[in-house]
């Protein structure tokens, strides 16, 4: 909440002003302590002018592992939509399509650099079965899988059968936790030490 504060540039008086609530109960909420209520929540994001989800989105950098079996299609008049992850924040985001040849006989592939840190891969699989992910974690998926995984330590891409093809989108803090503004490369295509 204090970044969305502040990226408005609002003071906490500001804030409580506009959503109707105290001052303390503001602070105590953004120091971590409170537990505000469903009502408060909403006041805050409205007053922010952000949904509600911006406010009790995951932070951690968790696996998300979601199989096609598993889903819900909701339609929309002409079309359906499957949601595949939703993360919030500012920073790069890239999308790639990977062709990922198979795996050498030697049964090992070259993993990929760990990228920024804060990074997340989200991965769709569009044909083939993969073994995606960290090096320590890797899972194996089919079509339409789909993983989140992060994307600041060594990763592999590995095709089980054949070319697979994923689509993969990277998403890139602008801040690194901890370590203010960086420049952001170019995430694909660099190769781990």
């Amino acid at each position: 909440m204090r970044l969305l504060r502040e990226q408005r540039g609002m003071s906490l008086a500001e804030l409580a002003r506009q959503a109707g609530l105290a001052k303390q109960t503001l602070s105590t909420i953004e120091q971590g302590v409170g537990n505000p209520t469903v009502d408060t929540l909403f006041s805050v994001a409205n007053a922010l002018g952000v949904p509600v989800t911006r406010l009790v989105a995951e932070r951690e950098q968790v696996m998300v592992v979601q199989r096609r079996d598993e889903v819900v299609w909701q339609r929309h008049g002409g079309y359906e939509s499957r949601s595949l992850d939703h993360v919030y924040g500012s920073g790069v985001i890239e999308n790639y399509l990977l062709r990922i040849a198979p795996v050498a006989a030697d049964g090992s592939a070259d993993p990929s650099a760990p990228h920024p840190v804060g990074t997340l891969e989200h991965l769709y699989v569009i044909s083939g079965r993969v073994r995606v992910g960290p090096v320590d974690s890797a899972v194996e998926l089919g079509p339409g899988d789909f993983v989140r995984y992060p994307g600041d330590r060594p990763h592999v891409y590995e095709s089980l059968d054949g070319e697979s093809v994923v689509h993969v989108v990277v998403s890139v803090p602008r801040v690194q936790p901890g370590t203010g503004a960086v420049r952001v490369p170019r995430t694909h295509g660099e190769r781990a030490r």
